[in-house]
């Protein structure tokens, strides 16, 4: 609850500083039609049209999350996203779902991995979910949830890590990302929090290889 409080103060974003100064540099009077238009739908008070539904990332189930766990934007114009933060549910599936369509609990992450390798979108990459802990890195960043418990290994399946590396393969390769542990990074790695997920058993010397495999063969695709 703390955190959506403190995440909800909209700020102008740099957006609007890059649009008002390039005006003042070439005068709207000589800007191209197609350029303003252009302009136009990056201006912080203009919303793009949205279709209801859809997904960033092909073959995930969209379920919405309640609007009161994440804040509107349009990321990356507004704010630039450097990071893929991974989470553990700390419970089912069903229950994060649960959670984060509950406008009382204050959190909420873009996806959720099932053990079964299935992901669920509940956010839109374009807005800022209240994920992190942490306002500058939800604003920048996208979080994933996986299925399971920091404490059982077991819950890390093969399905998971293969479908969580593509996913987090082509949000690298849409934000020009490098594929390392400076730029995918466990909820534990946000300053301020006191969350402990991934955990000890979240394999990154296996998750990251397998998120540069994901992200070669989808640029051969």
């Amino acid at each position: 609850m703390g955190e959506r409080k403190k995440d909800s103060d909209r700020r102008v974003g740099r957006r609007a500083l890059l649009i008002g100064g390039a005006a003042a540099a070439v005068g709207t009077s000589v800007l191209a039609r197609d350029e303003l238009a252009r302009l136009w739908w990056r201006m912080p008070s203009v919303e793009k049209p949205r279709k209801a539904g859809e997904v960033d990332f092909r073959g995930a189930r969209w379920v919405a999350a309640s609007s009161a766990n994440w804040r509107r934007a349009d990321r990356p114009d507004d704010y630039d996203i450097d990071r893929v933060i991974i989470h553990v549910t700390q419970g089912s599936f069903d229950s994060a779902v649960k959670v984060f369509q509950d406008p009382g609990h204050g959190a909420a992450a873009h996806y959720i991995v099932r053990k079964d390798g299935h992901i669920t979108q509940m956010i839109r990459e374009l807005d800022v979910a209240y994920h992190a802990g942490n306002r500058d890195f939800n604003e920048r960043s996208v979080g994933i949830e996986h299925e399971g418990f920091v404490d059982r290994p077991k819950d890390f399946t093969d399905a998971m890590y293969a479908a969580s590396a593509r996913l987090t393969a082509r949000i690298c390769a849409r934000y020009d990302l490098p594929v390392d542990r400076e730029h995918i990074i466990g909820h534990v790695e946000v300053p301020g929090t006191d969350h402990t997920d991934p955990g000890p058993h979240w394999d990154w010397d296996r998750y990251i290889p397998l998120v540069r495999k994901a992200r070669t063969a989808q640029a051969k695709a």
